[in-house]
């Protein structure tokens, strides 16, 4: 199979789909037809019904490709204005991380079929190049950092603001095991705290018995805070991610929306040892910036870098939601749950004096691709367990609270109701740090 050529003419094409318009206005979609052990990449469009020309285009050999996935669609036309309805969506491929080899060549997928199919007929490529040699070296990691590092802003009334995780540790934070009733403090540099292995439950960390020393802890310390930075390949090593981390000693209470109104809960929603992130997606074939990742709760949505507010040149701005520390591209409040409906879980964002340039604030955490010894993995970096203890609420008893609230809800039942607001307020499994993160070696969550 290797012995044959990895380009390949197509042996004709079918017509997919076709508009003709008495204003000269047509359009024909056609799909390669690849020999046998090769696959095509994209669709051929024209002003004609003639069938291209094979010299158009070429198949790619099948071990040089992977399957993809579509993924948010970029048109739609209604079937009054040709024979059926058509859609069109970009494609990525359909397996992504700092591990996968797929590379997204920018075409796109298109049927005129209800749905967009499970089992797509055309490939994406992959980089079969284990080298990584597109990929920055540490001195273009602090390079880019420097020319895209965003500028996180904090909502200007918040109480529970960043910090540096040996601030965290220093200023009274303590690691607790199974059985035992006492934590104990723990090093500047997470030195005694268990490394690698799994989640067990059986070590977590929490804030002091002494109530004034909780609050102090709780509050951060915007001065001593950084962000902490993972950078990996992705697609196939044609662009870098740069993960960007953000440590909270404390996620504050969640504020719930319903309609015009909202109440801020004064428990729902809080826990110790808050991380969250946002990614810079950088091409590795011209430097651009490509788009930035926003972290929302369990979710998030990738942004594309011509839709971003810039600071200083070339900076994007990162918005931080109050008490929760969600990101967001622009201030204003965000509503997770139906926007439609106007109910779900509020995320208030603006511009402040209390902000992160993260081009000057950082550390750079861990590069695999780089090898071992380049860059060195901070002590707490391994810490595989629980950044705070498990909390769990009544979540009916706090149900009926919203509901006796805000009236509206009494039109949904009550598992609708619990489905319009994110899993973690209702009770929260002690947050774990980065490296337990999906992300950390796949790719982010996104709806698109």
């Amino acid at each position: 199979m290797s012995s044959s050529p990895a380009l390949r003419k197509p042996l004709g094409y079918t017509l997919i789909w076709s508009k003709d318009s008495h204003n000269s206005e047509c359009g024909y979609i056609w799909l390669p037809k690849p020999p046998v052990g090769y696959k095509a990449t994209g669709f051929v469009v024209t002003g004609k019904p003639d069938e291209p020309e094979i010299e158009e285009v070429r198949c790619v050999r099948a071990n040089l490709t992977e399957t993809c996935e579509t993924c948010n669609m970029i048109l739609e036309t209604d079937s009054s204005s040709s024979k059926s309805t058509f859609r069109v969506w970009n494609m990525r491929p359909g397996k992504r991380g700092m591990l996968a080899k797929g590379v997204s060549v920018g075409t796109f997928f298109c049927t005129s079929y209800p749905s967009s199919g499970d089992e797509l007929n055309i490939g994406c490529l992959k980089n079969i190049d284990s080298t990584l040699r597109a990929m920055p070296n540490i001195d273009q990691i602090h390079a880019l950092i420097k020319h895209y590092g965003p500028t996180v802003f904090f909502h200007p009334d918040e109480i529970y603001l960043p910090s540096s995780v040996p601030w965290f540790f220093k200023n009274g934070a303590l690691l607790y095991r199974d059985g035992k009733v006492k934590g104990e403090p723990i090093d500047s540099t997470g030195s005694n705290l268990p490394s690698g292995g799994v989640n067990d439950g059986k070590y977590w960390i929490d804030l002091p018995d002494d109530e004034d020393e909780s609050s102090f802890l709780k509050k951060g310390n915007l001065e001593s805070a950084e962000l902490y930075v993972h950078v990996k390949p992705a697609l196939g090593g044609t662009f870098t991610d740069i993960v960007m981390w953000v440590f909270c000693p404390f996620n504050g209470p969640s504020t719930i929306k319903a309609g015009l109104t909202s109440i801020a809960m004064s428990k729902l929603g809080e826990h110790v040892g808050d991380w969250e992130h946002f990614t810079l997606r950088v091409s590795n074939f011209t430097g651009e910036l490509w788009s930035v990742y926003f972290s929302e709760h369990s979710g998030g949505e990738w942004v594309d870098a011509s839709c971003l507010e810039f600071i200083n040149g070339n900076k994007p701005i990162v918005y931080s939601s109050k008490n929760g520390h969600s990101s967001y591209p622009h201030p204003g409040s965000h509503i997770q749950g139906s926007s439609r409906l106007g109910i779900g879980l509020r995320n208030d964002t603006a511009w402040s004096k209390c902000f992160v340039d993260s081009s000057t604030t950082y550390q750079i955490i861990a590069a695999e691709y780089l090898g071992d010894g380049v860059v060195a993995e901070p002590n707490w970096l391994n810490y595989m367990r629980e950044w705070g203890p498990t909390i769990v609420y009544d979540g009916r008893s706090e149900l009926e609270k919203i509901i006796s609230r805000f009236p509206i809800l009494l039109w949904f039942s009550a598992e609708t109701i619990f489905e319009l607001f994110p899993t973690e307020i209702y009770g929260e499994e002690g947050p774990t740090g980065p490296k337990e993160k999906d992300n950390w070696v796949g790719d982010e969550r996104s709806s698109e």
